[in-house]
């Protein structure tokens, strides 16, 4: 991928401040790693009329392939790119936005240590892609430049110029010019508007990214006449998101038309009912249940077998008790999803040698799940057909065999005490079975009797008197009397 920014001087004030403005030298071929590659920086020309600032990203396309394959530290499905070389590693898009962010954030923050008076400077400005990704055709990119204040050259891509008869590409080479905009704001539509164009981004959207639009969209998103496609594109159609970003822009947009502040604007409700504590989610109790109970028991290596989406993953990695945190699903959709959750793709080395995420079926017995202090099997049993519950409990304390294993699964008698749920209904369309508190206990302590474990037996959320806690945990601690020789020593080291 790669990006040129030019501009032109006098004597007075020379071309070169760019390199100030970019904290970058002209005399220097700068190097930065990215989670996809390597981004450089350098500069084809320099002097007092005329210089322009190169930033080439060197895409690693094998790491692509692999992450979007829910391996390694990625995983998310827009980077897959498929196992074949192609043209996709190699034209602008969200991987091209991050390496500008990332590379030049002080020049799209607006400041300048060095020479403060710049950052405000308009200056000639003239940025050229030569490869952009287009959804929309050449009309889209001038609807989302030319109200920005920029003169706009786009020529539509050939497919091939050896066959013109094939038609154009989805992809345009992109001149901007303008010479009334200061660094930091063309910057900023570049880092919002390249993935835009792009359509897609290469990791997981989640809430803070409505900040990140908001941010790099002060002063000029709020009234583009393309808002909300923009707003709706950045944050990859997530409806809730969209939406969020959508009210938040309104208030701005508010703010500036009555000359007063957004907080002003935003009074509608009482501030003494902001401060009212709203019930805690049952599936947060749950977390908070088991985060505790692997805390007790001393463990640093932990499964959470049937990860689903990672929340628990997430919650885990957190805490810096626990030095090993594996996620095991058997569905790779699952696995993706809790990639991009994490951010994988964005994770420091040192975080991301604490967590792994790989496929597997907790109904046969595998090899990578041995020698782990703790396993949480939660809300998971209840998703599998009874007949197929000795395979898992055998994959689990026979084979796999940690010191301490938490089991959360749904208290049937409680389900009264849900309004919303309709009599005789389970609490999932994909459960199999749920128990009584009873029947969990008969179950675990048949369990725990095979295979040389203790069990006791814990509540999670509000314990009613008549029909129990709506969801109930039972923790297997393996006894010294069920310990082999072998794991006896690793107990005493």
């Amino acid at each position: 991928m790669f990006l040129t920014i030019s501009t032109t001087g006098t004597e007075e004030r020379p071309a070169t401040d760019l390199g100030f403005l970019l904290h970058k030298h002209p005399e220097k071929a700068q190097a930065f790693s990215t989670s996809y590659g390597t981004a450089h920086v350098l500069y084809p020309e320099a002097d007092a009329e005329r210089c322009t600032a190169a930033l080439l990203l060197e895409v690693d396309a094998v790491a692509l392939v692999r992450r979007g394959k829910g391996k390694g530290r990625g995983g998310a499905p827009d980077a897959a790119l498929a196992q074949y070389v192609n043209d996709r590693p190699y034209a602008a898009s969200s991987l091209l936005a991050v390496a500008l962010s990332g590379v030049f954030s002080s020049a799209m923050k607006g400041t300048c240590t060095a020479r403060p008076e710049l950052p405000q400077q308009t200056r000639p400005l003239r940025i050229e892609v030569p490869a952009l990704p287009a959804r929309g055709g050449p009309g889209l990119v001038r609807g989302l430049f030319e109200p920005l204040g920029w003169t706009v050259t786009v020529e539509p891509v050939a497919l091939d110029a050896q066959f013109p008869e094939w038609g154009d590409s989805r992809y345009v080479r992109l001149v901007l010019e303008s010479e009334s905009l200061t660094l930091a704001e063309a910057l900023r539509h570049l880092y919002v508007l390249l993935p835009v164009l792009d359509d897609a981004k290469h990791y997981w959207v989640s809430p803070d990214e409505v900040d990140k639009l908001l941010r790099a969209g002060e002063g000029w998103l709020p009234a583009h006449p393309e808002q909300k496609l923009i707003t709706s594109r950045y944050l990859s159609r997530r409806w809730s998101l969209t939406r969020q970003a959508m009210e938040r822009l309104e208030l701005v947009r508010l703010a500036e038309a009555d000359d007063t502040e957004v907080e002003e604007i935003d009074n509608a409700v009482a501030a003494e009912t902001e401060s009212e504590e709203r019930p805690t989610p049952l599936a947060e109790q749950r977390r908070d249940a088991i985060i505790a109970a692997l805390g007790t028991s001393g463990a640093a290596r932990v499964l959470d077998l049937g990860c689903g989406q990672g929340q628990l993953v997430q919650a885990l990695l957190k805490d810096p008790r626990f030095a090993e945190i594996v996620g095991v699903d058997v569905s790779m959709r699952a696995l993706t999803i809790a990639s991009r959750r994490l951010k994988l793709d964005r994770m420091g080395e040192r975080q991301a040698s604490r967590v792994k995420l790989f496929q597997g079926s907790l109904a046969y017995t595998d090899n990578r799940l041995k020698g782990y202090d703790a396993a949480v099997l939660s809300e998971v049993i209840e998703h599998l057909d009874l007949p197929r519950l000795p395979a898992l409990e055998y994959a689990v304390f026979g084979s796999a065999r940690p010191r301490t294993v938490l089991v959360t699964t749904p208290n049937v008698e409680y389900n009264v005490r849900w309004e919303s749920l309709p009599a005789g209904h389970v609490r999932h369309g994909d459960h199999r079975f749920e128990w009584t508190r009873e029947e969990f206990r008969t179950w675990a302590g048949a369990v725990a009797e095979r295979h040389g474990y203790g069990v006791e037996f814990v509540p999670v959320g509000p314990d009613d008197p008549e029909v129990g806690p709506p969801t109930q945990m039972a923790i297997f601690s393996m006894s010294t009397a069920g310990m082999t020789v072998t794991e006896k020593e690793a107990k005493a080291a």
